[in-house]
């Protein structure tokens, strides 16, 4: 088990009041435009400084959980959870389990930690380890933000994960997530924002989509037998 993060580590734990935590919460269910620099102020500096590149912006999380409250998920698992920026949001914003699953014990550090700051530990929980060679857990819905993908943050801790990405194992990790999502039940739901490498398989039908964001967000739904040919995927 990797040692706790140094005090004068950019990935030890900010140490934000409980009025930042409260205004934080605050902005990000009134949809206020600083919900993103209060919330990234509650992370360690090295996860703020990449959070505009890895972790979900307060506006898609806060449709997903439209989304979600109107399909009646109860639960959903996020594949590659990061620092737990979506996770927290999402419990925030709805009454959902949330489970994250991530592969970087430095983040898992970080998420948990984010958690305890907003008292969710009831509801959101997070699993160390890599898609594929931990259980995934059972759930109603399953979040996909390009999960496969190499993160480059800037401290030793990270950096100690020893984690390795090449072009073979973001294959091996989309070719092992296409099957995970062709063995679903009919009903499961995935939301996908900037995709995790390829379209679902053919028995999930996009039912929405918000193209506003920096990348499209859909939300696919598990169907007996393929929709009608993917001719054009528009609002």
């Amino acid at each position: 088990m990797p040692a706790p993060p140094s005090p004068s580590s950019p990935l030890a734990p900010a140490e934000p009041s409980a009025e930042d935590v409260r205004r934080a919460a605050d902005a990000l269910a009134a949809g206020d435009a600083r919900a993103d620099t209060l919330f990234d102020h509650l992370l360690p500096p090295a996860l703020r400084a990449v959070s505009d590149d890895y972790w979900t912006p307060a506006p898609v999380v806060r449709q997903v959980a439209s989304w979600l409250r109107e399909e009646g998920v109860g639960t959903i698992v996020d594949v590659g959870s990061g620092a737990g920026k979506f996770c927290v949001g999402l419990a925030l914003l709805s009454g959902l389990r949330v489970i994250g699953l991530e592969q970087r014990p430095s983040l898992v550090t970080a998420a948990r930690a984010l958690t305890a700051r907003f008292g969710l530990h009831d509801r959101v929980t997070f699993i160390e380890g890599a898609f594929g060679t931990v259980p995934t857990p059972a759930a109603d819905a399953y979040y996909l933000f390009n999960p496969f993908n190499a993160y480059t943050i800037d401290s030793a801790e990270a950096a100690s994960d020893d984690i390795t990405f090449t072009r073979e194992t973001w294959r091996r990790d989309v070719e092992a997530m296409t099957r995970f999502l062709a063995g679903l039940p009919v009903g499961a739901v995935v939301v996908t924002y900037n995709g995790f490498g390829r379209y679902p398989p053919r028995t999930f039908e996009q039912t929405r989509v918000d193209l506003s964001f920096r990348g499209p967000l859909r939300l696919w739904t598990k169907r007996a037998a393929p929709p009608r040919p993917r001719a054009v995927l528009r609002p």
